[in-house]
């Protein structure tokens, strides 16, 4: 490895406020530029922008791709009717990012899905989500304030990827009122809620595809799922 590896944030494009300023925005969290940092990489922030030749362009200069959170997925995208509380779409974004997953899995390129991250793996690859969770489990336990992450316990599959990162019985910080429904194609469950809900898929025989319902970024005390992607990523470095 000739330097540190580049891993890539996909970011929101939404309006924002700074300074004077009030104008649309191309923004991530600074919790996952730390994480990726911390883990032991440089981050790149990918702006939502036109789906095509660009995606794969881009992929081949980076080393990873990390999904971040955000909006719901628009529906239409696992041909569904949205629910009354399924947010509005932000189809710049979904396209953009639906072509880097895909992108990213044709080369093998280690990816990190967080959260709609998860949700954005799953629908590219032909599944689809519940797109209001407290209708199928009969509470709001997944997202239990706003804007308030909430630490709760998941069952992890033995002898997972995932479980011999984090064991299997983690406790996780979940904010989330859409999870996972139908697997799309290739992918495995390999953690669940106490009430059943999907919270993680991997893709077996890749170098790493992994994806989690909750949010490592926010848990800076837990490193171990970036650090473990970063390993992924320096595997894959020249």
């Amino acid at each position: 490895m000739t330097g540190l590896p580049l891993v890539g944030i996909t970011s929101y494009l939404e309006q924002a406020s700074w300074g004077v300023w009030n104008q649309p925005a191309a923004l991530v969290p600074q919790l996952y530029v730390d994480a990726v940092i911390g883990a032991g990489a440089v981050p790149v922030l990918l702006p939502p922008q036109p789906a095509g030749p660009v995606a794969r362009a881009l992929l081949a200069r980076l080393d990873g791709l990390v999904l971040a959170g955000g909006p719901d997925v628009d529906p239409a995208r696992y041909r569904a009717e949205p629910h009354h509380r399924t947010g509005a779409p932000h189809p710049v974004r979904d396209a953009w990012e639906f072509e880097l997953v895909r992108a990213a899995l044709a080369v093998d390129l280690p990816l990190l899905g967080v959260c709609r991250g998860l949700q954005v793996l799953n629908a590219a690859l032909g599944g689809d989500l519940v797109q209001h969770l407290p209708d199928r489990i009969g509470d709001e336990s997944h997202q239990s304030a706003p804007a308030t992450f909430h630490r709760r316990p998941v069952r992890v599959e033995p002898e997972s990827r995932l479980a011999g990162i984090l064991g299997e019985r983690p406790e996780v910080l979940c904010y989330h009122h859409q999870a996972v429904d139908r697997i799309g194609t290739g992918l495995r469950p390999v953690a669940f809620a106490a009430d059943g809900t999907v919270e993680a898929l991997e893709l077996p025989g890749a170098r790493f595809a992994l994806g989690v319902q909750w949010h490592p970024e926010a848990d800076p005390g837990d490193p171990r799922l970036f650090r473990s992607f970063v390993d992924a990523v320096e595997e894959k470095t020249p």
